[in-house]
């Protein structure tokens, strides 16, 4: 929890977490993903990241605006605190980029 909130504070807009909603549809990982890619802070999925997200059939996403309501970045993941981890990390270094 302690990553999540601080998520938050970091922003000062939303942020989004959803978990499995690909299943909601009876749509597979491989068939989502490819639907949203690239539209995150680090626009590749690792490989092995993808795979084992199909393995589990597992998509986290965290959706996040760090500064304005029309800013925003995804992460995908199969887990949820290294999701958290690397959502942090793209605030860190978008601000460390721009100041901000």
């Amino acid at each position: 929890m302690d990553k999540l909130q601080k998520l938050m504070r970091s922003c000062r807009c939303g942020v989004f977490l959803t978990i499995n909603e690909h299943r909601d549809y009876y749509q597979g990982v491989e068939k989502t993903l490819s639907d949203r890619y690239g539209r995150g802070c680090d626009p590749d999925i690792e490989a092995d990241v993808r795979a084992k997200m199909i393995e589990l059939n597992t998509i986290i996403e965290i959706h996040f605006y760090p500064d304005t309501p029309i800013g925003f970045y995804e992460i995908f993941h199969y887990d949820l605190d290294i999701a958290l981890t690397k959502a942090l990390e793209c605030i860190e270094r978008k601000r460390n980029t721009t100041g901000a």
